[in-house]
């Protein structure tokens, strides 16, 4: 299992970044869109910085996103991921989690497990 913890801030214009030093690619990639914004508005209760767990297997108290698919290179590569309940309240979102998803864990994970520390 790879178990990693991510720091995400809310910056000018209401966007979410995630912060990630080893990133060498395009900085842009590192903006949250596509539903991966309101994700962290809700887990982080529309606050400014949110810090998480997430896994590729599932871990203790762990909420759960899975793949819906793959996001052709051209697109910006990735995965269309879903998230159905938060917290045992129904959610129904879908967001678009880029390349860095690959980078991070190696491949694009089928269900990736998150908990806000």
């Amino acid at each position: 299992m790879l178990k990693r913890n991510f720091e995400f801030n809310k910056k000018d214009k209401s966007e979410w970044w995630l912060t990630l030093p080893e990133w060498k690619g395009d900085p842009e990639d590192l903006q949250m869109i596509e539903g991966a914004d309101q994700w962290l508005d809700l887990i982080s209760k529309n606050t400014d910085k949110v810090e998480i767990e997430m896994a590729d297997e599932p871990f203790a108290n762990a909420e759960t996103l899975t793949l819906l698919r793959i996001r052709e290179e051209n697109l910006g590569g990735g995965g269309i991921y879903y998230l159905e309940t938060y917290q045992s309240e129904k959610i129904d979102l879908k967001l678009w989690l880029c390349e860095v998803t690959s980078f991070v864990f190696d491949y694009i994970p089928q269900k990736l497990f998150f908990k806000v520390k």
